[in-house]
């Protein structure tokens, strides 16, 4: 099948379309720079399906309407996959779907599904996962050889204005107590020099890496000796969760239903519900070298069910199911 993903996110662009492209499909991914330069090739490759994401370049009103266009003018079927669930469900997904009118939307956040379907939205759940050609162990790396690291977006821009409370309490339960503390973390991310007010506290400058390529990040989640991964709810899980186990991450984040449904807390990770606990898994697990390795070898070993090849293959049969694609 020829499959069209409409991305040019520099972190989303690596996934799902390679998860087709292990399929066994024929991908072809291009941004909105030029939709003249889009529509040429687009003619040339007549793409059997369309997928488009998130609230990127791609998403202005001007793209949507284009791709809608092209779409229903040419009758393929075409995929939305909200993973701005669900904080920006009622303000920017629905107005998007509305506007675009995909043939069947997935989301990342379970509970929506039915919401979705109760306004006559075609839709399914359907997670992030982790893609084996960039999220794999690679040897440790001396400059990453950190003790503890945390690979993530402050998202201070957003707490003033949208609710993902959940993540300031997961920041408090595991990375406050170590500030407070004065063990190092070592941060990479955007924003964390403006986060300070949000969690009353002050992060020594020093810790403060700045961003890092989205390619590099496995080369921290191999190095580190611990990695904390933030959550953003407690219904779903975070990207990061997946790619930091399936790069041999050993991975300490906040204990959630989500994180509990997926993955052995004590087996392939571990979890922190209070600030006591992050002390005491970090004092712990840092002079126990054996029983982390252990671990992140076993959290690699389960995450294998969550490629984006399985991810791909699902929605297609979700869409075979659905008779919006030919069940053979």
């Amino acid at each position: 099948m020829r499959v069209f993903c409409f991305d040019s996110n520099d972190a989303m662009l690596h996934l799902l379309s390679n998860g087709f492209r292990d399929a066994g499909h024929e991908v072809l991914v291009m941004g909105a720079d030029n939709l003249e330069a889009v529509a040429n090739s687009l003619e040339i490759f007549k793409p059997e399906l369309v997928i488009t994401n998130g609230w990127g370049l791609e998403q202005t009103v001007e793209n949507q309407i284009w791709i809608k266009n092209y779409v229903k003018l040419r009758n393929i079927p075409h995929v939305y996959w909200s993973i701005e669930d669900p904080t920006f469900t009622s303000t920017f997904v629905l107005p998007l779907i509305q506007r675009t009118e995909p043939d069947y939307v997935f989301t990342l956040t379970a509970p929506i599904v039915d919401y979705y379907r109760s306004l006559g939205i075609k839709a399914a759940h359907l997670d992030w996962g982790y893609q084996p050609s960039i999220h794999h162990p690679v040897p440790p790396i001396p400059e990453y050889n950190f003790n503890i690291a945390l690979v993530a977006n402050s998202y201070e821009w957003v707490f003033d204005t949208w609710n993902i409370d959940y993540r300031i309490e997961s920041m408090k339960q595991l990375i406050c107590p170590l500030i407070e503390n004065n063990v190092r973390i070592d941060i990479f991310g955007k924003g964390w020099e403006k986060i300070n007010p949000y969690i009353d506290m002050e992060i020594n400058p020093d810790w403060i890496h700045g961003t890092l390529p989205y390619l590099d990040c496995k080369k921290i989640y191999s190095s580190a000796k611990i990695v904390i991964g933030l959550q953003n709810f407690t219904t779903q899980v975070t990207q990061r969760t997946y790619e930091i186990l399936a790069a041999g991450g050993f991975l300490l984040t906040s204990d959630t239903p989500a994180v509990r449904q997926l993955f052995l807390p004590g087996r392939d990770l571990v979890v922190s519900s209070s600030p006591y606990e992050t002390l005491n898994l970090v004092h712990y697990y840092l002079q126990n070298e054996w029983e982390r390795k252990q671990i992140s070898s076993l959290g690699t070993v389960a995450v294998q069910p969550h490629t984006y090849k399985a991810r791909a293959e699902y929605i297609l049969n979700v869409l075979k199911a659905e008779g919006i694609l030919p069940a053979i």
